[in-house]
C-alpha cells in the first residue's frame, strides 16, 4: 500500500485532506504530521523521518501564512516557506517520493487583468510572497515534485475569511470590505479532493505524473466585498458589507489587485473538475451547523 506524508496537518488544507483520507483509506496509508512530529525547517530531521517512514507521496501544506506579520518576521517565514520546502525536496529526491508543494497567487504582483498562466512571470510585492517565491524554486528543482498555487483559501478550519465575515455578521450590522482587491475564492476541500484524486490516478495508472507548476482555485472572479456579500447571505447574517478601496485599509504587506488564477493546464492534465465558488461555498459545512442551530 503506498504512503502519503502529509505536512501540516493541522492547517485549513491539511485537515480537509485528513477527512478525505477516509474514501482512500482502502488505497493508501496516511501520515499526518505537523511541527510537534516533524521540524521541517530541520534537515536531519526530514532525512532522518523519510528513512523510516518511507513515503511514496509527500503533500507539504505546511506554510506561515500570516502575510502581515511577514514582513516583520522575515527569518520565520523564510525558514517555513523556503528552507522547509527544501529540506523536503531534498529527502523526496533522495528517497524517490512524489512531491506536491502548495503555494499563492501572492507571487504575482497583481497588475494584469486576465487570469494568471503558469508560466506568467512572478514579481511578489510581500516578505510572504518572496518566501513563497523561493520555495517554488526549491521544489521545482526535482523533476518529481509538483507546485501548486492557490488563493483565497477558506474552509472549516483555522481562521479565514469566512469565518472572520460570519463572527463580524454576529456583532455589527456593518461591515467594510475592499471592492478593488478580484481574485477567487478555494474551498480547501475542494484543493484536498483534487490532491487525492490526482495521486489515486497516478497510482492507478490513469495517468502520468506530471510535475511542474500548477494552478488551482475555484471557477469564477469576485472581489472580497463580492465574496463578503455571499457570505452574509448564505450565513443569513442580518450584516451589510460595505465596498471601500484599497487605500482605505492599509496593510503592512501589499496585496495584489488582481490575482485571479487560470486553471485549464490542472484541468487538462489531469481531468479535474472544479466547481464555481459559489456553489462551493454554499456546501461549506459552517453554514449547515448554523442551519441547524
Amino acid at each position: 500500500m503506498k504512503k502519503i506524508l502529509v505536512t501540516g496537518a493541522n492547517g485549513q488544507l491539511g485537515n480537509e485532506i485528513r477527512d478525505w483520507s477516509s474514501l482512500y483509506a482502502s488505497s493508501f496509508e496516511f501520515i499526518f504530521t505537523d511541527v510537534a512530529e516533524l521540524d521541517i525547517t530541520s534537515s536531519e530531521a526530514v532525512s532522518v523521518f523519510f528513512e523510516k517512514a518511507k513515503p511514496d507521496f509527500v503533500i507539504n501544506c505546511a506554510a506561515y501564512t500570516a502575510v502581515d506579520k511577514a514582513e516583520t518576521e522575515k527569518e520565520l517565514a523564510e525558514q517555513i516557506n523556503h528552507v522547509a520546502v527544501e529540506n523536503l525536496t531534498k529527502a523526496s529526491a533522495a528517497t524517490g517520493a512524489y512531491l506536491i508543494h502548495i503555494s499563492t497567487d501572492y507571487v504575482f504582483d497583481g497588475k494584469k487583468n486576465t487570469p494568471y498562466h503558469e508560466d506568467d512571470d512572478t514579481n511578489p510585492q510581500s516578505v510572504y510572497g518572496q518566501t513563497k517565491r523561493r520555495g517554488e524554486s526549491s521544489a521545482l528543482s526535482y523533476a518529481g515534485s509538483m507546485v501548486i498555487r492557490t488563493g483565497w483559501l477558506y474552509s472549516n478550519y483555522g481562521n479565514n475569511f469566512v469565518k472572520t465575515m460570519l463572527h463580524l455578521g454576529v456583532d455589527r450590522l456593518q461591515a467594510k470590505v475592499v471592492f478593488d482587491q478580484v481574485g477567487t475564492p478555494t474551498n480547501a476541500a475542494d484543493l484536498a479532493f483534487c490532491i487525492l484524486s490526482i495521486i489515486f490516478k497516478v497510482v492507478k495508472q490513469e495517468k502520468k505524473f506530471v510535475g511542474g507548476l500548477f494552478h488551482f482555485s475555484n471557477e469564477g472572479v469576485c472581489s472580497w466585498y463580492d465574496f463578503a456579500v455571499q457570505i452574509m447571505k448564505i450565513g443569513t447574517r442580518p450584516c451589510e458589507a460595505l465596498p471601500i478601496e484599497s487605500s482605505d485599509y492599509p496593510t503592512p504587506a501589499p496585496r495584489p489587485s488582481y490575482s485571479v488564477l487560470s486553471k485549464e493546464k490542472i484541468k487538462k492534465t489531469y481531468d479535474v473538475e472544479i466547481a464555481h465558488w459559489i456553489d462551493s461555498l454554499k456546501r461549506l459545512k459552517l453554514f449547515e451547523k448554523l442551519r441547524i442551530e
